[in-house]
Parts: C-alpha cells; structure tokens; sequence
C-alpha cells in the first residue's frame, strides 16, 4: 500500500473512532455522525500531506500517563472513556 494511502487510512479511522466516542457520549446520531466524518475529509487530507513532507526529526511525542492508563484500560470498572 502507498504510503499516502496508509496514512490517509489511519487518520479517516482515527477521526471515525473519535466521532464515534462523541455519538456515545452526546446526543448525536449516526447521521450526523457520518457527516462530521465527511466534512472533515480535508483537514485530513492536509494533515496527512503534513505528515508526509516533514522529516524524523520532526516527529517525537512523550505521552508516560496516557501510556499507563491505556495499560491499566482492560481492568477498569467502567472502561467507556476511562482510559
């Protein structure tokens, strides 16, 4: 798979995940839903050609607590929205 194809993947179900949580979480339908997933269509597109044309130094990210609480996510009480 090209690589501006996988990443263009990626990010549609990164932002299809995080609708999903928010129809979940309020008062929103599916429809609605899958238009705010359309919509933001070329926003993802940017931010994959982003991506794309910076370097490895560019990247880097240190995120220890949201790291040990998606470890800690399977043996919640309540695990929607917990970790």
């Amino acid at each position: 798979m090209p690589l501006r194809a996988a990443t263009l993947t990626f990010l549609h179900a990164l932002a299809a995940s995080l609708v999903s949580a928010g129809i979940r979480l309020i008062p929103l339908g599916q429809t609605d839903g899958q238009r705010l997933t359309a919509t933001l269509a070329p926003a993802i597109s940017e931010v994959a050609d982003e991506a794309l044309s910076g370097s490895l130094d560019d990247l880097g990210a240190a995120t220890p607590m949201v790291e040990w609480c998606s470890m800690r996510h399977e043996t919640q009480y309540t695990r929607l929205f917990r970790s």
